[in-house]
C-alpha cells in the first residue's frame, strides 16, 4: 500500500520570539536543513519593523520551505503579506477561535457568527495569492457542527488546509482520531492538527490523528506542542501501521534538534553590549561573478534592509573588490565590510574627541571617552569586561541608549608590529541593521570609530 506523506510544520521559532535576530536566522537555517515542509514564524504586528524585517530576511533563507505567519484580522493580513513578499512559498495562517468560551471572551461573538468571520477573513487573505490555511483555535472544545460548517466555509473561501488546535491539552489519542475522521468529509480539504503536550499526550495524539487521515502536523523542537523528534521517530517506526510517513531527514533532525534550542536560548548579559556573538559563517561566500540579484539577496541574508541606491553602491564596491583580489569569491565578512563602507554614508552626528583606556590583569578595564555632538562635548566613563566592552558602555552612557550589538569583528589588515587593525560593528535599532567600519593601528580606537560610524547612521535615520 502506498503511504501518504504527512506535512510537518515546525513552530519552534514562534515560541522563541525573544531570541536575537541572528540566533533566530541560524535556527531557521538549521530547521530548514532537516527537511520540514513549513516553518511557523508567529505574528507580524502592524507597524513593528523588527519582526517584518526578520520575515523578509527569512524568505531568502527558507528556499522551498513554506513560511507561515498567523493573521487574525485584515490589518494583520496586510502586514504579513508585506513581510512575506520575498518568500518562495509564503503562507498565511488565518487563526480564529471556534469554541464558545474563546469566541465570546476574545471576540464577543457566538460560534455561528465566527464562522462568517472566518469565511470573510479567509477570502480577504486569499486575495494575496499566498497559500492559506485556517487554524481553528481551541477546536477540541468547540461544537463539532460548528467545526464542520466553518471548514466548508473557509474551503469555499480559498483555504487549502483546516488545522484543529487543542488549547486545553486534555484530548486523548482516540478522541483525536474520532475528530479528524468526522472533519475529513466536510469541505473536502485536508485536515491538520496542533496538539498540546500539557500532559505528555501530544505525540500519541498526533500519531492517532495521522492514522485517522490528518495530513499536516504542527510540531516544535521544544515547547508546549508536539515534540518533533520523538513524534517523527515514532511515525517512522510505525509508518506501516498508520500508512503515512514524512520527508524529514531523520539523521539531520537528530543532529540539529538540540542545537536549535541552544541557539535560541542564548542570552546576552544585562550590562555588556556584547553577549554571545555567533561567528562568521564560512559557507556563505559569494562568487565573484555574481549578479546584482545574488549580491542583493546575500546582503538581505546578512540582515540589512538597504535602499536601491545603497544596493547599487554595494554592488559596485563588490565588483571592484572581486576584481582586485581575483580569488573567485567574496566572503560574508568582506561583504559586511563593503556594506559598512559603501551604504548609507552620512554626515557624523557624533565625533570622537578623546579616549583614555585603563586595562590590566589586576584591574577591571575602564574607559573615559569624550564625544563631540555638534560642538557640544559629552563625556562618559564606564567599567567593563575588557577595554572594548568598557568603551562601548561609555558611549552608551553618553548617548543614553543601548543598541543591540548584532556583530563585532576585528582583524589585522597589514603585517608587522605597526599593523593596521580593521574593526566592524553592526548595531540593531528598531528592527534595522546599521554597520560601521574603523581602521587604526590601535585596535581599541578602530573599534570605537566603527561603533560611532554605525551610531551616526542610526542618528541620521532617526532624524
Amino acid at each position: 500500500m502506498e503511504k501518504r506523506s504527512v506535512e510537518i510544520t515546525d513552530s519552534t521559532l514562534k515560541e522563541y520570539t525573544g531570541s536575537g535576530f541572528r540566533d533566530r536566522l541560524e535556527a531557521l537555517r538549521l530547521i530548514v536543513s532537516a527537511g520540514v515542509d513549513a516553518v511557523a514564524l508567529g505574528t507580524v504586528p502592524a507597524g513593528e519593523k523588527g519582526t517584518a524585517l526578520f520575515c523578509r530576511t527569512a524568505g531568502a533563507l527558507a528556499g522551498g520551505c513554506a513560511l507561515s505567519v498567523e493573521v487574525c484580522d485584515e490589518a494583520s493580513v496586510d502586514a504579513a503579506v508585506s513581510a512575506l513578499s520575498g518568500a518562495e512559498r509564503p503562507r498565511l495562517s488565518v487563526s480564529l477561535p471556534l469554541s464558545t468560551v474563546q469566541s465570546e471572551y476574545f471576540y464577543h461573538k457566538k460560534p455561528d457568527v465566527m464562522t462568517e468571520t472566518a469565511r470573510a477573513l479567509t477570502e480577504y487573505a486569499a486575495k494575496s495569492g499566498f497559500d492559506i490555511e485556517f487554524r481553528a483555535l481551541d477546536a477540541t472544545r468547540a461544537d463539532t457542527a460548528v467545526l464542520e460548517r466553518t471548514k466548508a466555509a473557509v474551503a469555499e473561501a480559498g483555504a487549502t488546509c483546516f488545522v484543529v488546535c487543542d488549547a486545553a491539552g486534555e484530548t486523548l489519542p482516540g478522541e483525536w482520531a474520532e475528530l479528524v475522521g468526522l472533519l475529513l468529509p466536510a469541505g473536502g480539504i485536508p485536515v491538520g492538527v496542533e496538539c498540546c503536550d500539557k500532559y505528555g499526550l501530544a505525540g500519541a495524539g498526533a500519531i492517532a490523528a495521522v492514522g485517522a487521515g490528518a495530513s499536516r502536523v504542527e510540531c516544535s523542537q521544544k515547547g508546549c506542542g508536539t515534540p518533533l523528534c520523538s513524534f517523527a521517530e515514532l511515525l517512522a517506526a510505525r509508518s506501516d501501521a498508520v500508512g503515512a510517513g514524512t520527508r524529514l531527514d531523520m539523521t539531520k533532525l537528530r543532529h540539529i534538534s538540540e542545537k536549535v534550542v541552544k541557539t535560541l536560548s542564548r542570552e546576552s548579559g544585562p550590562q555588556s553590549p556584547f553577549g554571545v556573538l555567533p561567528g562568521h559563517r564560512e559557507d556563505s561566500d559569494i562568487p565573484s561573478d555574481a549578479g546584482f540579484e545574488t549580491v542583493s539577496d546575500a546582503v538581505a541574508m546578512l540582515g540589512y534592509d538597504l535602499s536601491y541606491d545603497d544596493l547599487i553602491s554595494v554592488y559596485s564596491s563588490f565588483g571592484r573588490l572581486a576584481e582586485q583580489t581575483g580569488k573567485g569569491s567574496v566572503s560574508a565578512r568582506e561583504l559586511d565590510a563593503i556594506v559598512a563602507s559603501s551604504a548609507m554614508q552620512v554626515a557624523p552626528t557624533y565625533k570622537l574627541d578623546t579616549y583614555v583606556i585603563n586595562s590590566g590583569n589586576t584591574i577591571r578595564s575602564t574607559a573615559f571617552i569624550t564625544l563631540d555632538r555638534k560642538g557640544e562635548k559629552l563625556t562618559g566613563i564606564c567599567a567593563g569586561d575588557g577595554p572594548i566592552d568598557a568603551a562601548f558602555l561609555a558611549i552608551e552612557q553618553i548617548i543614553g541608549r543601548h543598541y543591540e550589538l548584532d556583530d563585532f569583528q576585528i582583524q589585522a589588515v597589514t603585517e608587522g608590529r605597526e599593523a593596521m587593525g580593521d574593526a566592524l560593528v553592526r548595531l540593531r535599532s528598531e528592527g534595522g541593521l546599521f554597520s560601521g567600519k574603523g581602521l587604526s593601528t590601535d585596535i581599541i580606537g578602530a573599534s570605537i570609530m566603527a561603533y560611532l560610524s554605525a551610531l551616526n547612521k542610526i542618528a541620521y535615520a532617526q532624524e
